[in-house]
Protein backbone atom coordinates (compact mmCIF):
# COMPACT_ATOMS: atom_id res chain seq x y z
CA UNK A 1 0.00 0.00 0.00
CA UNK A 2 1.24 3.51 -0.75
CA UNK A 3 1.35 5.50 1.88
CA UNK A 4 -1.27 9.12 2.42
CA UNK A 5 1.30 11.90 1.71
CA UNK A 6 -1.26 13.99 3.80
CA UNK A 7 -1.70 11.52 6.08
CA UNK A 8 -0.23 12.41 9.97
CA UNK A 9 2.97 11.11 10.50
CA UNK A 10 3.71 8.55 13.11
CA UNK A 11 7.30 7.20 14.35
CA UNK A 12 7.38 3.56 15.86
CA UNK A 13 10.48 2.25 17.99
CA UNK A 14 10.69 -1.06 18.60
CA UNK A 15 13.79 -3.74 18.57
CA UNK A 16 11.94 -6.32 17.51
CA UNK A 17 11.77 -5.66 13.69
CA UNK A 18 8.83 -7.79 12.50
CA UNK A 19 6.81 -5.92 15.11
CA UNK A 20 7.60 -2.60 13.15
CA UNK A 21 6.92 -4.16 9.94
CA UNK A 22 3.67 -5.30 11.10
CA UNK A 23 2.54 -2.18 12.81
CA UNK A 24 3.47 0.13 9.98
CA UNK A 25 1.32 -1.63 7.41
CA UNK A 26 -0.82 -1.39 9.84
CA UNK A 27 -1.03 1.86 10.32
CA UNK A 28 0.06 2.69 6.45
CA UNK A 29 -3.61 1.25 5.68
CA UNK A 30 -4.99 3.18 8.56
CA UNK A 31 -3.69 6.17 6.49
CA UNK A 32 -0.90 6.95 8.35
CA UNK A 33 2.95 8.50 7.34
CA UNK A 34 5.00 5.56 9.13
CA UNK A 35 9.16 5.84 9.94
CA UNK A 36 10.70 3.14 12.36
CA UNK A 37 13.71 3.22 14.25
CA UNK A 38 15.07 0.19 16.20
CA UNK A 39 16.29 1.71 19.42
CA UNK A 40 16.56 5.09 21.73
CA UNK A 41 19.24 6.55 19.63
CA UNK A 42 17.89 6.31 16.83
CA UNK A 43 14.53 7.09 18.12
CA UNK A 44 15.70 10.45 19.54
CA UNK A 45 17.45 11.40 15.93
CA UNK A 46 14.67 10.44 14.15
CA UNK A 47 12.30 12.54 16.08
CA UNK A 48 14.31 15.69 15.61
CA UNK A 49 15.21 15.01 12.11
CA UNK A 50 11.40 13.72 11.09
CA UNK A 51 9.15 15.88 13.76
CA UNK A 52 6.58 13.44 13.53
CA UNK A 53 3.06 14.24 15.08
CA UNK A 54 3.16 11.02 17.45
CA UNK A 55 5.71 8.38 18.14
CA UNK A 56 4.88 5.01 19.41
CA UNK A 57 7.99 3.90 21.66
CA UNK A 58 8.56 0.46 23.26
CA UNK A 59 10.09 0.89 26.66
CA UNK A 60 12.48 -2.05 26.69
CA UNK A 61 15.05 -1.21 23.92
CA UNK A 62 19.17 -1.94 23.49
CA UNK A 63 21.66 1.27 24.85
CA UNK A 64 19.17 4.43 25.79
CA UNK A 65 15.89 2.79 26.72
CA UNK A 66 12.24 3.77 26.21
CA UNK A 67 12.17 5.63 29.24
CA UNK A 68 15.41 7.37 28.62
CA UNK A 69 14.46 8.45 25.14
CA UNK A 70 10.75 10.12 26.57
CA UNK A 71 12.63 12.12 29.39
CA UNK A 72 15.27 13.24 26.43
CA UNK A 73 12.44 13.83 24.05
CA UNK A 74 10.32 15.62 26.71
CA UNK A 75 13.38 17.69 27.53
CA UNK A 76 14.10 19.15 24.21
CA UNK A 77 11.86 22.16 23.61
CA UNK A 78 12.31 21.00 19.68
CA UNK A 79 10.51 17.23 20.54
CA UNK A 80 8.69 18.05 23.76
CA UNK A 81 5.49 18.23 22.74
CA UNK A 82 5.12 15.32 20.63
CA UNK A 83 2.60 13.16 21.87
CA UNK A 84 4.13 9.43 23.36
CA UNK A 85 2.96 6.11 23.51
CA UNK A 86 4.55 3.42 25.39
CA UNK A 87 4.50 0.02 24.28
CA UNK A 88 5.56 -2.26 26.78
CA UNK A 89 5.46 -6.30 27.27
CA UNK A 90 5.21 -5.97 30.53
CA UNK A 91 2.40 -4.61 32.78
CA UNK A 92 3.91 -4.33 36.52
CA UNK A 93 2.40 -1.15 38.14
CA UNK A 94 5.66 0.13 39.04
CA UNK A 95 6.74 0.21 35.55
CA UNK A 96 3.27 1.56 33.96
CA UNK A 97 3.54 4.71 36.48
CA UNK A 98 7.43 5.56 35.50
CA UNK A 99 6.39 5.41 32.33
CA UNK A 100 3.68 8.36 32.90
CA UNK A 101 5.92 10.01 35.07
CA UNK A 102 8.59 10.31 32.34
CA UNK A 103 6.00 11.79 29.96
CA UNK A 104 4.36 9.52 28.11
CA UNK A 105 0.72 10.55 27.14
CA UNK A 106 -0.54 6.75 26.66
CA UNK A 107 0.71 3.13 27.65
CA UNK A 108 -0.41 0.00 25.80
CA UNK A 109 0.92 -3.15 27.16
CA UNK A 110 1.90 -5.76 24.34
CA UNK A 111 0.47 -8.20 23.11
CA UNK A 112 -2.09 -5.34 21.88
CA UNK A 113 -5.10 -5.77 19.52
CA UNK A 114 -4.23 -3.48 16.82
CA UNK A 115 -7.39 -1.19 17.16
CA UNK A 116 -6.27 -0.39 20.59
CA UNK A 117 -3.33 1.25 19.23
CA UNK A 118 -5.03 2.77 16.49
CA UNK A 119 -7.66 4.25 19.10
CA UNK A 120 -5.45 5.69 21.34
CA UNK A 121 -2.87 7.35 18.06
CA UNK A 122 -5.91 8.81 16.97
CA UNK A 123 -7.10 10.57 20.26
CA UNK A 124 -3.58 11.77 21.16
CA UNK A 125 -3.25 12.76 17.25
CA UNK A 126 -6.86 14.32 17.15
CA UNK A 127 -7.64 12.39 14.49
CA UNK A 128 -11.53 10.99 14.01
CA UNK A 129 -12.05 7.20 14.49
CA UNK A 130 -10.80 4.33 11.81
CA UNK A 131 -13.42 1.77 10.31
CA UNK A 132 -10.93 -0.70 9.91
CA UNK A 133 -12.73 -4.43 8.84
CA UNK A 134 -10.13 -7.60 8.58
CA UNK A 135 -10.78 -9.93 6.40
CA UNK A 136 -8.76 -12.73 5.43
CA UNK A 137 -7.40 -11.79 2.38
CA UNK A 138 -7.34 -8.41 2.72
CA UNK A 139 -7.97 -5.08 4.84
CA UNK A 140 -10.61 -2.12 4.40
CA UNK A 141 -9.75 0.81 6.21
CA UNK A 142 -12.28 4.06 5.62
CA UNK A 143 -10.27 7.09 7.38
CA UNK A 144 -10.57 10.47 6.98
CA UNK A 145 -6.88 10.42 5.37
CA UNK A 146 -7.41 7.48 3.21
Amino acid sequence: MIPNPDGKHILIVDDYADALDIWAIYLTAAGYRVSTAIDGASAIAKAHQLLPDLIVLDLELPGISGFEAARALRGDPETADIPLIAATGYSHLRQLDLAREVGFDAVVVKPCDPDMLLAEIERLAGEPPSQIQLSNDSVNVRHKNG
